[in-house]
């Protein structure tokens, strides 16, 4: 066994190697298309191609007859099984009208009308999946094309073609937060008033691993192995949407997860076919999604139409923000869709700064397009969107130094913890703090000796600062963990949280060592299993902070509970013994026993302990990032030139994963605001279908990239003083890149009117064209 210093390099703190990393690199690592079964059947969907019609006719006679199909299953079949629909939108929220938030009822497969391009109507089941495609292309199913609506603007308008009979206007839900009478006098009475239009355009996720299913039936039990990052979440739609089932008839397992990027929450309409399925049949049966059905028929996230108005003083106080934003939810209305952008996103509206009157109008709008769902970040990133650009808009109004600006403005250090104006409570935050570490590592003050290098080279550049707050935890505050020790010098930690990319296993582990004091190699994290936890799962950055607090007190209490065992093998009392090091001491003595030994002693070899934790609220991972762009005037192109983020995330266990977490996340902003975005035509079809079409961030995207992170104000919210981490980058560099191509606009000449106006993606054709607006 290692010395104990040497141990202590793979605590917490420390970067180490991810343990998950070996496996994955030498091609050991297992993802659930690797796997394979003995008499192992494939499905394949047959999907609409229309964005709305009607179905009048499905023929299967010539798919039924291609060799190796044992099974053709339509929507029509899934109704007569027994297998329910699909959740619509929680209780909580209303239509305008005080009636119960709408939706369409979405079947697993559709019956009798299709509405989005994409939507599954039939699917094939055979021995190989040549056979599948074979007979999903020989189905032929009669529609009857009508009318369809792509975004909020032709939804809302009188006439349209209504998704579903109780929302006739398509609005399937509205909330309207806030003192809208107190944020009107506080408009009416202030100095100044900037407004604008902004647009979080639709993306699509696009994890590295498309979602895979394989469904079996094992000893009369239905067991489900999927890429998923919430596998209880996933049981429990199994059990409430397939017939005669209860929660012990099922295990869903997750092996190793290509990505999730918040799209793999939750049960899908394609899980509940591939379990119908194979208990049908009796076999395994396995869907693997093709690009394109992950394009089409996998979640997007964002598309938020908003107009944003903020109230000042004559000193650039911010008095009140004003609001009106609806969101395309897409073709069905489901819980998550209508919570994100009129619950969640809301939460952080007036982000770090002292905004006391705040007043919103948000609605959720159905449309004949792929239904929207969590996308990293959820909702926040649009709300930081909004208010970061209000903040740029008035500095240029009262020709204030945006840095200046917020600075007035932020949330100060002795007001916490502070309650924003909508009801949540910060715990901790020191936001001039962090302000004033991401100027001097930008060096903010010889911005204008670059820019004039800038300009000498031909190139236009421009800068921006953003200074903002993240909600995490998804509300879900409890994680349990168990640990077993065993003989063999194993210390099995169990957990329901998921990893899935991000390394949680290799920060669960150093928080391990952290107690244990033993080796990392002799930990082995075991997530993915129903039959050996169950908790909410991994979403809305909450596994380190909340997970790993379990951890903490679980490894505590095994080492507590061995210690009254190892007083009983040392004829000692437990008072009187110490652990260190992977060892049993009685004080004062040389009487020892080791960990291991001691767990052999056990009746069944093993020392094992559970415990939870619960957070008492969310934590606030808060950062300032600042970004330096130039823009070439011959084509519009931005190239990104510097980005410094100064990060407070708490306490952190794993430095490299983290700086991981951050700038990958930035990437993903950075993506949404010069390059993503989903594009419809008029009649639903999805031209941005592939990677030919459908633009992503190159890795060129990280030069003059600084990242550091302040660990001096942990949250009061969690035994480890930790924050979320997962999606704060994502949050942060959307708003830094676009104010940043603004400013570099209207430095060069662009209106300030056409500058502001301008909307995501950044794509050089619009930039180039704004640029042609220049007196």
């Amino acid at each position: 066994m290692n010395s104990p210093n040497e141990t202590l390099r793979f605590g917490s703190g420390h970067t180490v190697r991810r343990i998950e990393d070996p496996a994955l690199i030498t091609g050991r690592g297992q993802f659930t298309d690797d796997l394979q079964r003995a008499g192992l059947l494939h499905l394949v969907f047959v999907r609409s191609p229309h964005a709305h019609a009607t179905i009048k006719q499905i023929d299967i006679a010539d798919a039924v007859a291609v060799p190796g199909v044992l099974a053709v299953i339509t929507g029509a079949d899934l109704v007569e099984a027994g297998v329910k629909p699909m959740p619509g939108p929680p209780p909580i929220i209303f239509r305008p009208d005080g009636k119960p938030a709408a939706t369409a009822l979405r079947r697993a497969m559709a019956t009798d009308l299709v509405r989005f391009v994409g939507e599954a109507v039939v699917a094939v089941v055979a021995e190989s999946r040549e056979a599948a495609v074979n007979a999903a292309e020989a189905v032929f199913v009669d529609y009857e094309a009508l009318p369809a609506v792509t975004n909020v603007q032709a939804a809302t308008a009188p006439g349209a073609p209504a998704l579903c009979d109780a929302a006739p206007d398509n609005i399937a839900a509205q909330t309207r937060p806030g003192d809208a009478a107190a944020v009107a006098a506080a408009f009416a009475s202030a100095a100044h008033v900037v407004a604008l239009d902004l647009v979080n355009q639709r993306l699509a996720p696009t994890a590295m691993e498309p979602r895979v299913v394989l469904a079996e039936v094992l000893g009369g039990r239905l067991i489900v192995t999927l890429s998923c990052q919430m596998p209880t979440a996933v049981r429990g739609g199994l059990v409430d949407l397939l017939p005669g089932l209860k929660v012990e008839d099922v295990q869903v397992r997750v092996v190793d997860v290509g990505g999730g990027f918040g799209m793999k929450t939750g049960i899908y309409p394609e899980d509940l076919v591939v379990a119908h399925a194979a208990r049908s049949l009796n076999r395994p049966v396995k869907w693997c999604a093709q690009r394109v059905e992950e394009f089409t028929a996998s979640v997007h996230g964002r598309d938020l139409v908003s107009h944003a108005e903020m109230a000042l003083d004559a000193d650039g106080r911010v008095l009140a923000m004003r609001v009106r934003s609806t969101a395309n939810v897409g073709a069905y209305a489901t819980g998550v869709a209508c919570m994100i952008p009129l619950v969640i996103g809301p939460w952080v509206s007036t982000g770090v700064y002292d905004i006391p009157l705040l007043a919103m109008t948000l609605t959720a709008v159905m449309t004949h397009t792929t239904p929207v769902g969590a996308y990293r970040g959820a909702g926040r990133p649009e709300a930081i969107y909004i208010v970061e650009r209000l903040m740029d808009a008035a500095a240029r109004t009262l020709q204030m130094d945006p840095a200046a600006l917020r600075r007035r403005n932020l949330v100060r250090a002795d007001q916490m913890p502070y309650t924003n104006a909508m009801g949540q409570t910060y715990d901790v935050g020191e936001f001039e703090k962090m302000l004033d570490q991401g100027l001097a590592l930008a060096d903010w003050a010889g911005g204008a000796a670059r820019a004039a290098q800038s300009r000498a080279r031909g190139q236009l550049p421009g800068r921006s600062v953003t200074t903002f707050l993240e909600w995490t935890s998804g509300n879900s505050f409890v994680e349990t963990v168990a640990f077993k020790v065993r003989a063999d010098g194993i210390i099995e930690l169990t957990s329901a949280t998921q990893a899935m990319g991000q390394g949680i296993a290799t920060s669960y582990a150093q928080l391990a060592v952290d107690i244990f004091g033993v080796p990392i190699e002799c930990i082995r994290v075991l997530q993915g299993d129903t039959d050996r936890a169950n908790g909410f799962g991994s979403a809305g950055s909450r596994s380190l902070y909340i997970g790993g607090s379990a951890v903490q007190v679980a490894a505590e209490r095994t080492v507590d509970h061995a210690k009254g065992l190892a007083g009983e093998a040392l004829e000692a009392a437990p008072s009187d013994i110490e652990y260190r090091a992977g060892a049993f001491t009685v004080v004062g003595t040389d009487l020892k026993i080791g960990l291991f030994e001691l767990a052999a002693r056990q009746a069944d070899a093993a020392i094992t302990m559970s415990a939870d934790a619960t957070s008492t609220g969310p934590s606030w991972p808060n950062a300032c990032h600042i970004c330096e762009v130039e823009i070439d005037p011959d084509t519009g192109a931005v190239a990104i030139t510097a980005y410094a983020s100064v990060n407070d995330i708490g306490r952190i266990v794993s430095p490299q994963i983290v700086q991981g977490q951050v700038d990958g996340g930035a990437v993903q902003g950075i993506g949404q605001a010069l390059c993503e975005q989903i594009v419809y035509d008029n009649s639903g079809q999805l031209v941005t279908a592939s990677f030919m079409d459908y633009a992503m961030p190159h890795a060129d995207v990280f030069r003059g990239f600084k990242t550091t992170f302040d660990t001096s104000v942990p949250s009061k919210t969690n035994v480890l003083g930790a924050k979320g981490v997962g999606e704060l980058g994502t949050i942060g560099a959307t708003p830094a890149v676009v104010n940043a191509v603004v400013d570099a606009l209207i430095s060069a000449g662009v209106p300030r009117a056409v500058a502001e106006s301008l909307q995501m993606p950044l794509e050089p054709a619009r930039v180039w064209a704004a640029l042609q607006t220049r007196a």
